[in-house]
């Protein structure tokens, strides 16, 4: 009976902490689903193209947020608990998500309304530099002894529920309503039914408990200072130079799997909406099932060998499978090349998200762990949509999103070969990691 209580409590603290992850990735991808919409409401007219990069490149914006966010939340949690720092996390998201929905467009507020926008969209990334490292950090120190590649790949699950419903979301708009009135207003529906959730979110994450891990080290010791936290992250500059890489894989092809899959879809390869919001929401099934049972998967074998394996395979096969399906684009083609990088995402951030909890020292852990992510979302993933958009304009060949994959993989590669080095591995938490 006491083991039934207490995998029940486990499980409703994981639904908890990524309820508001949940929130933070929709409003992103929402934003990322309906871009075009958005660069014809909120900037001048002119090319679509030019209206699309601009909307990318406002979604981008957000992601430069991150690291800032990164350090003073990171911080912020590091010194004061991981309950309290969430819940400031979930109230800076529904700032930002409510300036996104409710600002007119640029007829009726002129250059005020997209500079509204890009403020909304700081904001966002602000709260979201710290979200995830709070979460998966969260999810670490909860977790179960041996199980913690299990418990921390639901970090991302959310994200991927996130996945389904906006893109089951828009199936549903896009039926109900022509696109002419989905490009007028229809598009602002999901951000408002994002402002909805809030509520539901802050009552969860108000019955969060302190972890144990946390509170056990605040009455054994001295709590670090903000300003010793920032010193302690200067002085592992190396371990978080790693762990930026180490994400930079994460965090590239899951923006491009994710939020760039249904412009790819409709812009680039033609295909209807409706076929590439499907794509999306098959994208979203796979990596949920994929993310924990390899997330499991390295608790066993470890998590070096699955980071190596799955960025190998990204660098192989990135390439060749969008050239074979830019050679003929249709539904099936667009599926089966979005399931494949699905597995190849969802199997190495399995194991990439608890590793980087575990080589990142205990005491500046989710300061330290958001850097890095938070680092390589601004500086590649948040990108990921508008590089693409500008590879495929510039050079013609609408396959050259592989390069940029493929980019993402080397760097993921060359962390795993770095990360569990002696000299790297003793200054984390956990070196038995590999």
């Amino acid at each position: 009976m006491a083991d039934a209580s207490s995998r029940s409590e486990k499980i409703k603290s994981v639904i908890r902490v990524s309820s508001g992850n949940f929130l933070e990735m929709y409003d992103f991808f929402v934003f990322g689903y309906y871009a075009s919409a958005i660069g014809k409401t909120f900037f001048p007219a002119g090319s679509e193209f030019a209206q699309l990069m601009l909307a990318f490149m406002t979604f981008g914006a957000g992601f430069l947020m991150r690291p800032l966010g990164a350090i003073v939340l990171g911080a912020y949690i590091d010194h004061h608990g991981r309950r309290a720092g969430l819940l400031l996390t979930l109230v800076l998201m529904a700032i930002g998500t409510l300036s996104i929905a409710l600002v007119p467009g640029y007829a009726t507020l002129g250059v005020a309304a997209p500079i509204i926008v890009v403020l909304g969209r700081l904001i966002q990334g602000f709260s979201a530099g710290v979200e995830l490292g709070g979460v998966s950090v969260y999810l670490s120190e909860i977790a179960t002894p041996g199980n913690k590649g299990f418990y921390v790949s639901w970090q991302s699950g959310s994200q991927q529920i996130a996945v389904i419903f906006v893109a089951l979301l828009g199936v549903w708009l896009s039926a109900l309503l022509p696109p002419e009135e989905m490009t007028a207003w229809g598009w602002r529906i999901p951000f408002l039914v994002g402002c909805l959730i809030v509520p539901l979110i802050f009552f969860l994450r108000r019955s969060m408990e302190e972890t144990a891990e946390f509170t056990e080290r605040k009455k054994s010791q001295a709590h670090p200072t903000p300003k010793q936290i920032l010193q302690s992250l200067l002085q592992n500059w190396r371990i978080v130079i790693i762990g930026m890489l180490l994400v930079t894989m994460t965090t590239v092809s899951f923006y491009f799997i994710t939020a760039y899959t249904p412009t790819f879809g409709r812009e680039v390869l033609k295909l209807t909406g409706t076929d590439s919001l499907l794509v999306t929401l098959g994208v979203g099934i796979s990596n949920l099932f994929w993310l924990p049972v390899m997330g499991a998967v390295s608790d066993r074998v470890g998590r070096r060998p699955l980071l190596i394996l799955f960025t190998v395979l990204m660098l192989v096969s990135a390439y060749p499978v969008l050239n074979w399906l830019v050679a003929a684009p249709s539904f099936q083609r667009l599926l089966i090349v979005e399931l494949w990088l699905s597995f190849l995402y969802g199997s190495y951030n399995g194991a990439m998200v608890v590793a980087l909890t575990e080589i990142v020292p205990v005491r500046l852990r989710t300061a330290g762990f958001s850097v890095a992510y938070s680092l390589a979302t601004a500086l590649f993933g948040g990108f990921t949509p508008a590089v693409s958009t500008y590879l495929i304009e510039v050079s013609g060949n609408r396959a050259v999103a592989g390069l940029w994959l493929m980019f993402a993989a080397a760097c993921g590669l060359i962390a795993a070969l770095l990360a569990w080095r002696p000299q790297f591995a003793e200054r984390g938490a956990v070196a038995a990691a590999a």
